[in-house]
């Protein structure tokens, strides 16, 4: 009876899924139809000026998103109204990741050279933030973050002296330490990671984790199984050999299932095989058949399905209803990154302001 039971939810959801997918890829005949069609549509931020690469859903209605100009916003309603709920004194900075535990508690990393490089936390919902971190090496450079839970996360920085530097926090980011780094591949020469969409540091379960690099002479994802101290590196088929190719974001739907996006993020320059999957936790990366046909730097698997996930950049956003095997455009607006909830939420954000949600 259990197995049965199973059965029909998978079924069940299976259906709902590819019937989303239909729609979202379905051409309304007429206006007052696109109510009822799931697409993007862009919510009113009142940001025109800034660019948001760092993005958090919480849920369908409460989304985080970070970006130029030491800017943070947050929404409660579903987009409809946005409370700018920024650090004080964080004008300078350049925010490029978020990641929100609920509607109170978020945790937003600052990019940079040196002390530019920041963290702060939240626990009252942007009233007040706590700078928990600040880099004083010069040689550092932190580009993402991610949490495994609300108490253990990790941030990386580009190579120092020779290895990519990891920050640990098991406090929910209020206090952070430097990792060793004896288990840490060597990096390769002008390898290092995008701060493009808070992607390049990803987590699937109580201990693993991804790193994406580019620059290099090979595109490569590093994998922990131990919360950051010992990792391995595998070589990808995305775009490499120059300082603006490379692999940009990572998605796992569990500690198996992979996707990774980049290509050279040069508007002028083509990304061929832009997109790979894996079945095996990174031991190994599959070029897509039918990549996306340009650079994209976020990824997201939809709720709830085992094959469909989102491609998100400049040019637009492509579709996998296959796991990462093909993928089809439907969408051009842009967007930098993108981010899924366990309630069907989908939501993007990228520059002049824009933040969108997967409406139905």
């Amino acid at each position: 009876m259990r197995r049965t039971g199973r059965t029909r939810r998978r079924v069940t959801a299976a259906a709902a899924c590819a019937a989303a997918l239909a729609a979202l890829t379905a051409v309304p005949a007429q206006a007052h139809e696109q109510r009822r069609v799931p697409h993007w549509e862009l919510k009113d931020t009142g940001t025109p000026e800034v660019r948001f690469r760092g993005l958090a859903a919480v849920s369908r209605n409460t989304a985080w998103a970070a970006g130029t100009g030491g800017t943070v916003l947050r929404t409660t309603d579903g987009g409809a109204t946005w409370r700018n709920v920024s650090p004080p004194g964080a004008a300078e900075l350049q925010f490029r990741d978020v990641e929100a535990f609920d509607a109170r508690r978020a945790v937003v990393l600052a990019i940079g050279e040196g002390e530019a490089s920041r963290v702060y936390r939240t626990d009252d919902g942007g009233e007040t933030w706590t700078e928990s971190f600040r880099n004083t090496d010069p040689k550092a450079f932190y580009d993402c973050l991610a949490f495994f839970d609300s108490r253990h996360g990790l941030a990386m920085s580009d190579p120092v002296d020779g290895r990519f530097r990891i920050l640990s926090t098991g406090d929910g980011g209020r206090t952070w330490k430097v990792l060793p780094d004896a288990g840490m591949p060597a990096a390769q020469e002008g390898e290092a990671g995008f701060a493009a969409s808070g992607q390049c540091l990803v987590t699937s379960g109580p201990k693993d984790v991804w790193l994406a690099t580019g620059g290099a002479t090979r595109a490569r994802v590093l994998h922990s199984a131990d919360r950051g101290h010992n990792w391995t590196a595998t070589d990808t088929a995305l775009p490499a050999g120059d300082p603006a190719r490379g692999v940009f974001a990572l998605a796992f739907r569990d500690r198996t299932h992979g996707l990774a996006v980049g290509g050279d993020f040069r508007p002028d320059q083509p990304s061929p095989q832009a997109a790979a999957r894996t079945p095996d936790g990174g031991r190994t990366w599959r070029p897509a058949a039918t990549p996306p046909p340009a650079y994209r730097s976020g990824v997201a698997w939809l709720p709830h399905s085992r094959t469909a996930a989102l491609a998100v950049g400049p040019t637009g956003t492509d579709l996998t209803a296959d796991g990462g095997r093909t993928w089809r455009t439907v969408d051009t607006g842009s967007y930098d990154t993108v981010d899924c909830t366990p309630d069907r939420g989908c939501w993007a954000a990228g520059e002049k302001g824009r933040v969108a949600r997967l409406e139905h």
